[in-house]
């Protein structure tokens, strides 16, 4: 991906090396695949709680902690960059319907993290947080990435597209409308509305990546391959493979590979919102 020359995002705020609660220090480590896997991609961190309070700055960051700040400075580059093309891209998009877009701020953290859905782990992996307009990206969630078998550049631009589409559901009022009818329907049924949801969320990563290719030309050979890929490793049926725990699509949240995939190609190809309406489409 042609990113290094791209405009960086004035958007970002960096909690990495910071303490939680009563001395708990924030520690590294992305915890067990299984646990990232049942959890990848658009979580509803809404209806998760927590304890709510305010992180401090460690008075003393650890020697580990810099190291790592080191280490994954040109990840952090790179996030700005994709997050400011984002921008860019959702703002011409909501131009041209009459609407403003209103662009959220992306947290790079270490360990843990206080949103205003709660207290998550990096275990979680990636999440949007509606209540406060923010993301929320663990940087050592890419090496779990790669250990998922999604590789190069462009599959992390995926992750962070696919979490800002769950900005763009939020600002659209679709997020609120899913949860509505998720507590009035069975389990399976809102497993089900959490599929589509996710679906339509890769649908607008690639609707992104549609018009920043074609607005800035900053796809390169392999770029499309690299998100497929990615988006084929975070499907909840070869996640429930890798588990061992057997694929049952009744609780499925995300969708399998193939969905993801196909919905994903479905917003590069067209670059079109209308074609995103998974919902319709699956009634």
């Amino acid at each position: 991906m042609r990113w290094k020359k791209g405009r960086r995002s004035s958007n970002i705020e960096d909690r990495r090396g910071m303490r939680m609660g009563r001395g708990a220090v924030v520690g590294g480590g992305v915890g067990i695949i299984a646990v990232v896997a049942a959890m990848l991609f658009g979580v509803d961190p809404a209806l998760v709680t927590g304890i709510l309070g305010g992180g401090q700055k460690s008075p003393d960051v650890s020697q580990q902690s810099t190291q790592q700040s080191q280490q994954y400075s040109e990840a952090a580059d790179f996030a700005s960059v994709v997050l400011a093309d984002t921008e860019d891209t959702w703002n011409s998009i909501f131009k041209t319907g009459g609407q403003q877009y209103q662009p959220p701020k992306m947290v790079l953290y270490s360990g843990m993290v206080q949103s205003a859905c709660g207290t998550n782990s990096s275990a979680a992996g990636p999440f949007y947080c509606p209540g406060d307009y923010k993301v929320y990206l663990d940087l050592e969630f890419l090496d779990e990435l790669k250990r998922l078998g999604a590789q190069g550049d462009f599959s992390v631009a995926y992750v962070i597209a696919h979490e800002i589409g769950h900005h763009v559901q939020n600002l659209i009022g679709a997020s609120r409308a899913v949860r509505e009818i998720q507590n009035q329907v069975s389990r399976t049924e809102s497993n089900a509305l959490s599929v589509m949801t996710e679906l339509q969320a890769d649908c607008f990563a690639g609707v992104w990546a549609h018009h920043a290719h074609k607005q800035r030309q900053v796809l390169e050979q392999g770029d499309i391959q690299e998100g497929l890929g990615a988006a084929a490793a975070v499907g909840d049926d070869r996640l429930q493979k890798m588990s061992g725990r057997g694929v049952h699509p009744e609780s499925f949240t995300h969708g399998t590979s193939e969905q993801r995939q196909q919905w994903f190609l479905n917003g590069l190809q067209s670059g079109e919102l209308a074609t995103c309406n998974t919902f319709a489409q699956a009634s």
